[in-house]
Formats: C-alpha cells, structure tokens, sequence
C-alpha cells in the first residue's frame, strides 16, 4: 500500500503536483525558468487546466482549480487527475511524490491523494512473472498546513479499507469460499480491535435460517455467517447501526444456471456487499469512530451440485415465513433476507444492505453508481446521499411504491423470489423488506462493484464500492 504523510515542505529531489487556481512560480518549486515558461504558456495558448513535464528524474503536474464549480464535480475530477499522475510514475519507475495545495480547502489536496493512492492498486499475487512490472510508487506527501494529521490518517484508513475490499472482491473462489471469507473478516477484527463471531452450518441450522441453507444445499462448502461488532465506551447512537453484506462468494445460478460469457465468468464478485461491509468495519474501527456499528455478512457460494434448491421449491425462511423460490439465480434475496430478519434484535437506528443483487439495476444506471431504496428517514436517506456525492459513489433512489409488492405475490408461499420482466432492482427490494421493522436502506452495487475497463482510479476488477460512501457517512455523523 502506498503510504500517505503529511509534510511540512516538498523535496526538491521529489515529484511535485502543484494544486492552485493560477500557476505562479515558487522557488521551493525548484522549476527551471523553462519549465516554468513552459507551464505558463501551456496554460495561456493552449488553455490547459492540467500540466505535465517528464523531466525524466522528476515528474511535475500543474492542476488548475476552478473551486467556484460545484465542490463535488471538482473533487472527482481531482481524483482522477491523481490516477493519472500515478500511471505516469509508475511508467517512470519513480517511488515518491509531493502534493502542494495553494488553495485554503484541503479537500482538493486529499483528494489528489485519494486518486493518486487508489489508482496504484494491483491484484498480481497469482502471476509471479508480473512482479516485474509491479507499481513502484510508495510515498504520497502531502504539503498542506489546512490538512491535520487526522485528515491524512483518515484518508490512510479509507484507502487501505478500500484496497482490502479490492482484494477479496478479486479473489477467487478456490482460493475464497464462505469459510475464508469469515477468516479474513476475523483477521481485520484482530488489525483493527473489532468483534468478529463466525456461525458454522450447525449455527445457522440451528437458526433455521432456511434462505441461507437452500442456496448452499447445491455446495460441498458450508456456509458462514459473520457478525462482527465495533462498540466504544460511549457512542454516538444509542442503538447501533447495522450494515448487511451479500456473501455469495462464487455464482452459477444454481440449476437456473447463467449463460457463461459475461455472466459467470465474473461471479466471483458476488461477495462484493460482503466485503464492503465487513472492510467498512475495518476502517471505523481502525479510525476509533464514536460509533456503534455491527455487521451481518452471509455466505456461501451457488451451485447446481447435490440437492440444489430447485424452481418450484417452498423454502421457509428464518422468520418462518414462505417463499415460492422461481428462480435459483435470484439467490442473493434469499440469504440477506436471514440476515435483515436476524438484525431485527438489536433494534437498530437504521440498516444498509449492500449485494451485488440484480442485473435490472445495472441496466438502469450503469457502473455509475448504485441504486438505492428503502425506508430510512429523509434526514438519514440526506445523509447517506451527500456521502455518496462527495465520494463520487453516488446513490440513485427508486422508488417504493406499494404497486410493486403486487409482483411478488405467490398462489401458494408468502412470497416469491421472483417478480417479473419489470422494475427487477425494485421487487428484488421489496422482498427484503417484508423481512425488516426498523429503518432500512437497500444498496444494489450490481453496476459499480466489478468494471471489466480501466476506469480511472477505480482501476479493473473489484472497485471496493461503498466502502469510501459508508465510512464517510460514519465519520460525519
């Protein structure tokens, strides 16, 4: 991981970005006149607002901020400036860099960071001939007297938090089943002073805990549930906020398989909720946020094998309600809808559920941000949208109308899991709210949480979506 610092002045010897809304020359720049005629030409024939010069030794970048445009357009933008700062250290082979802020908000400072950190990630642990060409970039300073040391500390957590998500949204099932998924939430537990409780199949049969069950009645893994807890002594909220990840570590549809190109060849990912929830409890905690805050995260995979759940099959569910399961791809629903049962004992202040849960909220939005509904309040639903905005994970409402429970209606369960060709992102809501009394909010990551492209700072693969969202909303409660 790339280490963040603050710092009181740049190296000459370093890599600089300069961060200001008119570039003037500074000594402690170390820029030759050259450079410095170069920079300011570029920028007033040819109306740059974003400056690069290869000195082969040194890599420089101008940025130019408008900060009278909307604060969040600018902080992404920013960011992504930063991704491409790093691709060219990288393809320089330099190790380290300073980022000088002019301006009197630090936020455009870490969000140069931000970018710059995100952006050097890399998944190579299974391709040893790739070390070669591993990232050399090691150090971000930052030089920025708005910017506190819990400022940078903070932003360390997040990115890391982030990074961990990336990892195990991008690992494979034979390298992580639901059992491994359950050692590396403990693993963070014991990093970052957390809880963590792992139920075997024994536990959650004992549970009834039927939607969990059926979708791994197909598997030779068994499944987990995790739960993991962060309580300081005296905490903000009086009851504590629970987050819910979808834990469905490899995906064939089950007997409902998937058509494999573009489809299962990914599902790996379908764990993505489960990670951004879990590693959104490593940052609170590493953070020592004055917060009380429990996770839920279900597990398994869903296959075709042994005694797969069939369409057609009545499941009774944890809360010894019905569902008429008609399609065994929909599986998703099934196991989180345990878990927003089991969540009703601790009485929280709100849940969010993060999965990876329907292709129909792809459809809609994209990989542009997530598709939200629920029952928070107006006041928390704010909230959880300004997080989004200023984390450029940026929340889509549906809506929850009474018409759409019409779809789930079955002739001979309570419900089924199925609810037609029309608004899929919304009746896939719907069921797991039948399964709720509290607040609650449902996150569909489908789009977002793994790109097959390049796409900036979010990089190829796993993005670990929601984790900057969740910590943020946390931080600023």
């Amino acid at each position: 991981m790339t280490v963040i610092s603050k710092k009181k002045q740049t190296d000459s010897k370093q890599s600089l970005a300069i961060l200001c809304s008119a570039f003037k020359n500074k000594s402690e720049y170390a820029l030759t006149k050259e450079q410095a005629d170069y920079i300011s030409r570029d920028i007033k024939v040819n109306e740059k607002k974003f400056i690069c010069i290869n000195t082969l030794s040194r890599f420089i970048c101008v940025v130019l901020v408008d900060d009278k445009k909307n604060h969040y357009t600018v902080l992404e933008s920013i960011r992504k400036n930063g991704a491409t700062i790093t691709d060219h250290l990288n393809s320089e082979k330099l190790t380290a860099v300073s980022i000088v802020n002019e301006l009197s908000n630090p936020d455009f400072s870490l969000a140069l960071a931000e970018g710059m950190a995100l952006a050097n990630y890399q998944f190579i642990k299974h391709k040893p001939t790739a070390k070669k060409k591993a990232n050399t970039l090691a150090s971000i300073n930052v030089v920025d007297d708005k910017a506190t040391v819990q400022h940078i500390d903070n932003l360390s957590i997040a990115v890391d938090a982030t990074l961990k998500a990336r990892d195990l949204v991008n690992e494979p099932v034979n390298t992580l089943n639901a059992t491994d998924l359950a050692d590396a939430f403990k693993t963070m537990g014991k990093s970052a002073g957390f809880k963590v409780e792992v139920f075997n199949k024994a536990k959650i049969k004992q549970l009834k805990m039927g939607g969990l069950l059926a979708v791994n009645q197909g598997s030779v893994d068994p499944p987990t549930f995790t739960v993991m807890e962060y309580k300081p002594k005296n905490p903000k909220n009086k009851r504590p906020y629970v987050l819910v990840g979808k834990g469905v570590v490899y995906d064939t549809g089950g007997l409902s398989l998937k058509p494999t190109p573009n489809s299962m060849d990914l599902m790996k990912c379908d764990m993505a909720g489960g990670a951004a929830v879990g590693c959104t409890m490593y940052a609170i905690a590493k953070a020592k946020l004055n917060v009380h805050v429990i996770a839920l995260v279900p597990a398994t995979d869903n296959r075709p094998g042994f005694n797969a759940f069939a369409p057609g099959d009545i499941i009774t569910m944890m809360d010894g309600s019905t569902v008429e399961m008609l399609n065994s791809d929909a599986e998703g629903r099934m196991i989180l809808a345990d878990a927003l049962h089991y969540a009703k004992r601790y009485k929280p202040e709100m849940a969010i559920e993060l999965s990876t849960l329907t292709g129909a909220a792809m459809a809609a939005i994209g990989q542009y941000g997530i598709v939200s509904m629920g029952t928070a309040t107006d006041e928390q639903k704010m909230k959880l949208t300004v997080s989004g905005l200023r984390m450029h994970e940026r929340l889509a409402e549906f809506p929850f109308w009474d018409e759409y429970d019409e779809l789930i209606k079955s002739d001979i369960a309570d419900q089924k899991n199925l609810g037609g060709p029309y608004g899929g992102a919304i009746t896939a809501g719907k069921f797991l709210v039948k399964y709720t009394d509290y607040p609650y909010m449902h996150f569909d990551i489908a789009g977002p949480a793994f790109i097959g492209a390049k796409d900036s700072y979010r990089g190829k693969g796993g993005t670990g979506y929601g984790v900057r969202l969740l910590f943020d909303f946390f931080s600023n409660l």
